[in-house]
C-alpha cells in the first residue's frame, strides 16, 4: 500500500500546511501546527463527485425509549482492589488508560491481572514496546508467575500490532507503551503528539470493532499529567493513575475517569517482594498508631469514590517570622489560608504571626471540603499544646461565615468511624443520624464556636 501524504493541521484554526511551520501561516499562532495523515485524493475526489455518498449508507437511528439499556458484563481481574477502580472488572471492546510515575507498578500490577485472567481461561496479550520479552519473562518470575500462559509481544509498530491482534483475537490486551508506538504512516518520531494520537484511536478503533478490551500504559510529565495530547483522555474509556511515592511501599489507583464505574474511585496496593497486594483495610494506612493522644492530630472521614476512609490530619503551629509560612502537604494551600482567617474571625484563634504546616497522613490527596472542620480542630490543638481526646473524630465543611456545612453521605461515614473504634464525633448537624450508632457519641454543631466549645468541654 502506498504511504499517504502528511499535512500539519493547525489547532487553533483548521488551517492546513504542506510543511511545519513555527507559526501558523493562516492564524498566525505560534506551536500549533501537528502532523496528521492527509485524505487520499481518490477519496477525495470521491467524496466531491457525490457529496451525498455519505448520506446513502447512514446507520439506522433509534429512539432512547427503543433502546434496550443493559449493564455492561465484567470480567473479574482476580484483584479486589483494581476490580473496584474498574468498576467490577473489565469490558469486553473497553479501553482503559494507565499512567504513572516511572517505577511505580503499573507494568507489575498488569502483568498480575493478565496471569489471573489468564488461568481463569481468557485469552491475553502482553505486548511490550519498553522491554524484551526475556525482560517481561524475569519479571514474572519475580512475581512468582510461574507457568503463566499470557502471550508476549516485543512490537513497537502499530501495523504489526493491529495485525497480530486480529489474528490472535485476545480478550484482553496490554500496550506498554503507548508512547513507544509508531505508525509507518506518519514521519514523526515515537511518542510525539501526532504519533500518539493516531496510535490510540486506531486501537480504539479496533477495540470496538473486534470486542478486545485494551489496556494502554501511559507516561506522565512532570506535573503529573499523562504524557501527550488531551485527546488520548477523551478516547478512551477509563483514565486511571497510580499515586504515591517509589520509597513507600503503598500505591493508589485512582479513577479519573470511567464511563463503567464511579469517578474517583481508588484502589490500595501494597508492594511486595510478590508484587502488588490489595489492601483490605485501607484506613490503617492513613492512620498513625500514636500510643497517647498528642498535640495537632484530628482524625476525619473522607469518601473516596464509594468508599469512606479515615485519615489523620495532622497540622504543626510554630513560632513564625514577619512572614510566616502556611505549607499543606495532601490538602488546598489556598483553602488552608481561607480556614486561618475563618479561625481567627469566627472562633478567635489567631495564627496570624504562626508559621503553619498541614499534612495527610499516608499521602492520599483530599480533595472534598469535608476536611475543613478536622483542619480546623489539629490547627488549634497544635496551637494550644492540647491533644484532642482519644477515640476523636470529627468531619464537615465550614463557610466564610463561620456556619459548619454538612458533607454528603455522613451516615456513611459515621458508620466506618464506629466500626473502627472511635467513640466521638462532632459532625455538622445536618448529618446528625435520627437513630444512635453504637458506641460512638455524636456531638452535632452547626458553628465553628460551637465545635470549639465541644472539644473544650472534651478536653
Amino acid at each position: 500500500m502506498a504511504k499517504e501524504k502528511t499535512i500539519y493541521t493547525c489547532t487553533e484554526c483548521g488551517g492546513v500546511s504542506p510543511k511545519w511551520l513555527g507559526k501558523c501561516p493562516h492564524c498566525d499562532a505560534w506551536n500549533t501546527l501537528i502532523e496528521s495523515i492527509a485524505e487520499s485524493t481518490l477519496a477525495a475526489k470521491n467524496r466531491y463527485s457525490n457529496p451525498h455518498q455519505g448520506l446513502a449508507q447512514a446507520s439506522k437511528v433509534t429512539a432512547l425509549a427503543d433502546i434496550d439499556a443493559t449493564d455492561m458484563a465484567r470480567t473479574p481481574t482476580g484483584h479486589d482492589e483494581l476490580d473496584r477502580v474498574l468498576g467490577g472488572g473489565v469490558v469486553e471492546g473497553g479501553v482503559v488508560l494507565i499512567g504513572g510515575d516511572p517505577g511505580i507498578g503499573k507494568s507489575t500490577l498488569l502483568l498480575q491481572a493478565l496471569d489471573s485472567l489468564q488461568r481463569a481461561g481468557l485469552s491475553t496479550l502482553y505486548v511490550t514496546g519498553e522491554e524484551s520479552g526475556a525482560q517481561v519473562a524475569l519479571r514474572s518470575r519475580r512475581l512468582g508467575l510461574h507457568g503463566s500462559r499470557v502471550l508476549v509481544l516485543a512490537e513497537t509498530q502499530l501495523e504489526k500490532i493491529l495485525a497480530t491482534l486480529q489474528a490472535s483475537q485476545p480478550a484482553i490486551a496490554v500496550i506498554d507503551s503507548i508512547q513507544t508506538v509508531y505508525s509507518d504512516q506518519l514521519s514523526s518520531a515515537p511518542g510525539s503528539v501526532a504519533q500518539v494520537r493516531e496510535c490510540a484511536a486506531h486501537l480504539t478503533r479496533a477495540a470496538k470493532s473486534s470486542g478486545v478490551c485494551i489496556v494502554l500504559v501511559g507516561h506522565v510529565t512532570k506535573d503529573g499529567a499523562l504524557a501527550g495530547p488531551r485527546v488520548l483522555e477523551h478516547m478512551v474509556d477509563t483514565v486511571l493513575y497510580f499515586e504515591g511515592d517509589t520509597h513507600s511501599s503503598f500505591r493508589l489507583v485512582r479513577a479519573i475517569k470511567n464511563r463503567f464505574g464511579a469517578v474517583n474511585e481508588i484502589g490500595v496496593f501494597a508492594m511486595t517482594e510478590k508484587g502488588l497486594k490489595g489492601v483490605t483495610n485501607p484506613s490503617a494506612i492513613f492512620l498513625s498508631q500514636h500510643p497517647s493522644p498528642v498535640p495537632g492530630s484530628c482524625v476525619m472521614v473522607t469518601l473516596e469514590g464509594t468508599r469512606p476512609l479515615l485519615v489523620e490530619i495532622q497540622a504543626l503551629v510554630d513560632g513564625g517570622g514577619p512572614s510566616p509560612r502556611r505549607l499543606s502537604v495532601g490538602l488546598d494551600r489556598d483553602r488552608l489560608a481561607m480556614l486561618l482567617a475563618v479561625l481567627h474571625r469566627h472562633a478567635g484563634v489567631a495564627c496570624a504571626d504562626q508559621d503553619v504546616f498541614v499534612n495527610a497522613v499516608g499521602g492520599v490527596r483530599i480533595t472534598e471540603p469535608a476536611a475543613d472542620l478536622a483542619v480546623m480542630l489539629a490547627i488549634t490543638s497544635s496551637l494550644r499544646g492540647k491533644p484532642l481526646p482519644k477515640g476523636f473524630m470529627a468531619f464537615g465543611e465550614v463557610g466564610l461565615a463561620g456556619e459548619v456545612r454538612p458533607a454528603p453521605r455522613g451516615q456513611e461515614r459515621l458508620k466506618e468511624a464506629a466500626k473502627l473504634g472511635f467513640s466521638v464525633a462532632v459532625v455538622p448537624k445536618a448529618n446528625a443520624p435520627k437513630k444512635p450508632v453504637e458506641g460512638l457519641i455524636i456531638h452535632a454543631v452547626d458553628r465553628v464556636e460551637q465545635a470549639m466549645e465541644v472539644v473544650r468541654s472534651l478536653s
